[in-house]
């Protein structure tokens, strides 16, 4: 057992948290991690679920632990403003905020006793969600897999941690192993938000044929893009990029952005 500011923070064992990937870290997830003594998030998606949805995880959560867990936005998703209200009308113990600025979301988090965390992949961004006053940071790097930045995460964790002293610092991107939990600590990170290890795991919410390409691939066979999300009009930032499996698609599409436009 590793004790951290982040394992005496949020009062868990191991200071590891899966990313809340979009509507696939579910109860079944989220539940199995808080359980085994990290802390589990359950993930909402661009496409937005209905309320019911969510109030339906939250109670699955709690029948699988009674230990802490948490729910994570797609904050550049419009109008989720009820989905977060479900999260704080149930208490859950902390509330995540990805890809936009978390401000309106804060002061009813933090009056119902809800952390505050906030993602982010620009020094920037970190030294605003420091000032508007979250909880808890998660610097991500571009070696993450999924929507991510453009700072390698060796870069961008002890540059927010310099930067924000005074709150825990998870570090995301590429973390997939002990090793890399060694790592993040040595950076000065608090722990760790991991997300794309956990798509191999059998709670992970989604098709079979993802988690075994996943297994199977080498680190070669990734691209960070914006392809998909141009084309299916995603809501997430232009400087936000995708880190994918490199396919047909992106050999297409990569780069030929404005062809993909017309």
């Amino acid at each position: 057992m590793i004790r951290t500011r982040l394992t005496d923070f949020l009062q868990i064992q191991h200071p590891i948290l899966n990313a809340p990937m979009a509507t696939s870290a579910t109860a079944e997830l989220a539940g199995a991690v808080s359980g085994s003594g990290g802390f589990g998030m359950l993930g909402m998606g661009n496409t937005v679920p209905d309320p019911e949805w969510l109030e339906f995880q939250i109670k699955r959560v709690r029948e699988i632990t009674d230990k802490p867990f948490g729910v994570g936005f797609i904050t550049s998703v419009d109008d989720i403003d009820e989905l977060v209200s479900v999260a704080v009308r149930n208490k859950v113990d902390l509330i995540g905020h990805s890809f936009s600025d978390p401000s309106p979301f804060i002061a009813d988090a933090q009056n119902a006793g809800i952390k505050v965390l906030a993602q982010v992949q620009t020094l920037g961004q970190a030294i605003n969600a420091r000032e508007i006053g979250v909880d808890l940071i998660v610097a991500q790097g571009t070696d993450g897999g999924g929507h991510t930045g453009h700072i390698g995460t060796i870069s961008i964790v002890p540059a927010v941690v310099d930067a924000c002293p005074e709150i825990p610092v998870l570090a995301a991107g590429g973390i997939v192993d002990g090793r890399g939990v060694a790592a993040a600590l040595a950076l000065g990170a608090s722990g760790v938000w991991v997300g794309s290890r956990f798509v191999a795991s059998n709670e992970w919410f989604g098709p079979e044929w993802a988690k075994q390409a996943l297994t199977e691939m080498t680190t070669d066979e990734t691209i960070v893009t914006k392809s998909y999300d141009l084309a299916t009009d995603a809501p997430f930032p232009y400087e936000v990029g995708h880190r994918v499996i490199q396919n047909k698609f992106t050999k297409r599409w990569h780069q030929n952005y404005e062809e993909l436009l017309e």
